[in-house]
């Protein structure tokens, strides 16, 4: 025991042991934590866990209590603290604070996702007098590589793909200096000790380094395809204002008319190129660097009056790179090797804007091994621009779209993966799988989700082992291990398969596609499941409770349970597949069911030949290989060709996205409207045959097609309004969720949106993951963790009746 003058110091001490979850490491966050704990005047240390970070401090009880507050309320940018524990703890004296090595205990932390270079070292990359001017891997705490470099926790360099580059001294001590902001960053390094630039043409000398980003700039200004190592996989290269370079990477790639994306070196040329809103120009600066879908400024339906009006001022890109679309796709770049690629100050001048698609053959993943880039992509490129820094796991870029500025996700992957989600209610530990298109899934436990990245479109045998990979490696990341499995109720699906396949006597739970799509807008939204709700759920297809392809659907739901309370009439689907390829049939179908006639006059009857028109009426009339079909999406293409807009498509909703694109051409001077059945028992049928009628009678009479696309989206507002007005005054319900692919829309969703807060309701709108089956996972965690054991949908999916063939039933 101490003499009197000691143990009044002691009493005048305390120490608490802190641990911070969350997405704290990898974000400078030990940092942080050093250098707030020594401005107190406090000692303990600090290190990495399976569970987050913990901190042990020590010192005057208002210290460490202003250090515990300062935790949360100062936290660097790129972490996301989800909580905060303290506990009091035997004092240990001493007057240092250190960091110490990381303890590999199980538990859970959470990853930071792949992050934009920060401006400081986009300064370093720039300045001649530094020692990583034009190195192509400088990064910070602050910024590079993370999700797609870590092979295990805790995160440290052992546990990344650069444990193979050891470091220098000089970097070494940056690393272990508290005072530079490179301290503990695990991807740090120099052109001394770090990954090189390579770039290989076949039958020439390989080049390094500066040389190779030389020569690769020299190639793409002459009109070359370039293949380029990224982040989270290879992107193919090329000038986007080349017209013949653009053409030939698109016939290359199998791409059909689908638009490409396009990298510029910052906002200033972006907005050359679109007519960007304040949002849109905050998410391309952003850390999350996503590329963002803006009205392109060459669009017929551009009338801004800023100084970019001035046609001499703006940047043209080829024509090929998104035709028949009203937007384009825009990003900055998020790499130093993009930095260098568009040219720093004072280098020779290039492209200004560049083709920046996904490295591979269209319908197949992303690539991300260097051999099997060499494979794979050759004959889709002249060159590799390459480095041997290995990638881990791939991951998409992300691509958002803004709506009534309110950011829309279209597909949320690189820059937010794998960050989770927090849910209004608890979950047990869960897996699933979501739908076969834009697959992603989802695991979650207690009150978190973690979305994957972008996986693809699951007809792809490459593909599906992407999503095994990905699966399980999710899971060594998250700690999640799953007691239950989701899919989706569509017997043909392939997730659905794997689910079955890999259960291993867990319950497998399959859940309705488009209350799922509900339910994913009511998580995100936060709703805790005390209330029901009116969601629409438009898309293109699921698999509906009588063996129907739904997609035109009005739900009265909660997280338990759904009434179909409206939907589209049904119509023939002919041939599955077939019909989705060819709008023109899909405009037959519809017009045959409204009952009228196929005119040659009709853009959709000309764009057939006799003996298609002779096989299609014979194939509707016999009802073969004619699944029917609710869908909104191919209403969309029905419309589409019968209003001449298009007939064939080379990728998904292509047609609907060039209906949109002529919509939004002209002021709305058409309204057409449907006709809505009401029945004694079970849901009103939507009547979409006065809105085909209407639309024929203009299309014959000469009408602009840009005013009759602007009538049909009218027509489809004043419809959901018309539900929901219905549903209100019959059931009292007064919020409105809109869901499924169809409201990638931005001219519907926002037609939608205003029209329903003018009356009065509540209206949610995806925010956080994407309206399409992108979102679909989390929604059927959601309904899985509401439903109990013989409840509705929560039985054995290999209980399902059978249904028609996989042909009969299209996943697209």
């Amino acid at each position: 025991m101490g003499t009197p003058g000691e143990q009044g110091t002691h009493d005048l001490r305390q120490r608490r042991r802190v641990v911070v979850r969350g997405v704290v490491q990898g974000v400078g966050f030990r940092p942080f934590v050093y250098t707030l704990a020594r401005t107190l005047g406090l000692s303990g240390a600090v290190w990495n866990t399976g569970e987050g970070v913990t901190v042990e401090v020590e010192g005057h009880p208002d210290d460490v209590a202003a250090f515990v507050d300062g935790l949360g309320r100062e936290a660097p940018p790129l972490s996301s603290i989800t909580e905060i524990g303290s506990t009091e703890v035997p004092l240990r004296g001493g007057t240092e604070f250190t960091i110490t090595g990381s303890e590999g205990r199980p538990g859970r932390t959470f990853v930071s996702p792949d992050v934009a270079t920060c401006p400081e070292c986009l300064a370093d990359l720039r300045d001649p007098a530094g020692r990583r001017y034009r190195h192509p891997f400088v990064t910070c705490t602050n910024c590079g590589p993370r999700f797609t470099i870590i092979t295990g926790l805790p995160y440290d360099r052992p546990a990344t793909t650069m444990a193979a580059f050891a470091m220098c001294p000089e970097c070494a001590r940056e690393y272990a200096d508290p005072a530079d902001r490179r301290f503990h960053a695990q991807p740090i390094c120099c052109p001394g000790c770090g990954p090189g630039l390579a770039l290989t043409r076949p039958g020439r000398t390989t080049t390094h380094g500066e040389e190779a980003v030389r020569e690769a700039r020299r190639l793409v200004a002459d009109g070359a395809v370039l293949a380029v190592k990224g982040l989270g996989g290879y992107h193919l290269a090329c000038d986007a204002t080349d017209e013949g370079a653009v053409a030939t990477l698109r016939k290359r790639k199998q791409r059909g008319d689908k638009p490409f994306a396009v990298m510029v070196r910052d906002v200033g040329t972006a907005d050359r190129v679109a007519a960007l809103t304040p949002l849109e120009r905050s998410l391309l600066a952003g850390h999350h660097r996503p590329i963002v879908l803006a009205t392109a400024r060459d669009h017929d339906g551009v009338h801004d009056s800023d100084s970019h009006d001035d046609q001499a001022d703006r940047l043209r890109l080829a024509d090929a790179v998104a035709p028949g679309s009203a937007d384009v796709g825009l990003l900055l770049p998020y790499t130093p090797v993009h930095h260098l690629l568009l040219g720093l100050p004072g280098d020779p001048p290039g492209p200004p804007a560049l083709v920046m698609t996904s490295g591979n053959l269209t319908g197949e993943p992303i690539v991300t091994d260097d051999a099997e880039a060499r494979n794979r992509l050759t004959g889709l490129v002249d060159a590799w621009l390459t480095h041997d820094r290995p990638i881990h796991v791939p991951c998409d870029d992300s691509v958002v779209r803004v709506v009534d500025e309110v950011e829309l996700p279209v597909r949320r992957s690189r820059g937010f993966a794998p960050l989770p989600l927090t849910l209004p209610f608890e979950v047990p530990p869960a897996l699933a799988v979501g739908g076969d298109m834009k697959n992603t899934f989802c695991l979650a436990e207690g009150r978190l989700a973690w979305m994957s990245a972008h996986v693809g479109d699951m007809d792809d045998l490459a593909t599906q082992g992407a999503f095994a990979v990905a699966e399980q490696h999710l899971e060594a990341l998250t700690g999640v291990r799953p007691g239950a499995l989701a899919c989706d109720l569509h017997p043909g699906y392939r997730t659905r398969r794997w689910a079955e396949q890999h259960a291993a006597e867990r319950p497998v739970t399959g859940v309705q596609h488009h209350h799922a799509h509900v339910a994913s807008t009511m998580a995100e939204h936060g709703l805790d499941g005390s209330r029901r709700v009116l969601g629409v759920a438009f898309d293109g297809t699921g698999y509906g409770d009588d063996g129907a392809v739904w997609g035109g659907e009005f739900l009265v739901a909660d997280y338990r349970s759904y009434e179909r309370v409206a939907h589209l009439g049904y119509v023939p689907l002919p041939g599955g597949d077939a019909g989705v390829r060819n709008p023109c049939r899909m405009a037959l179908s519809h017009l045959r069911a409204a009952g009228l006639p196929w005119d040659p006059d009709l853009p959709c009857v000309a764009a057939c030949s006799p003996e298609e028109l002779r096989l299609l009426r014979a194939q509707l009339s016999r009802g073969l290989r004619c699944a029917p079909t609710s869908s909104m999406g191919r209403l969309f293409d029905a419309v589409a060709s019968v209003a001449g807009v298009c007939h064939r498509v080379g990728y998904e909703a292509q047609a609907a996205m060039e209906l949109e694109s002529r919509a939004r051409r002209t002021p709305l001077t058409r309204r057409y409207a449907f006709g809505i059945e009401p029945t004694a028992t079970g849901p009103w049928t939507v009547d979409a045959g006065p809105v085909l009628a209407a639309v024929a009678d203009d299309v014959r009479a000469g009408t602009l097609t840009a005013t009759v696309a602007a009538g049909f989206h009218a027509a489809v507002v004043d419809l959901v309004v018309e539900v929901a007005e219905r549903v209100r005054a019959a059931r009292g319900i007064d919020t409105v969720t809109l869901s499924g692919g169809v409201f990638l829309n931005a001219l519907l969703t926002h037609g939608c949106r205003e029209a329903l807060v003018a009356r009065g309701f509540e209206v949610l709108c995806h925010r956080r993951v994407p309206p399409s089956d992108a979102g679909l996972a989390l929604g059927q965690v959601a309904v899985l963790a509401h439903l109990a054991p013989g409840d509705g949908q929560d039985r054995s999916v290999s209980d399902q009746r059978p249904v028609p063939r996989d042909e009969e039933m299209p996943c697209a």
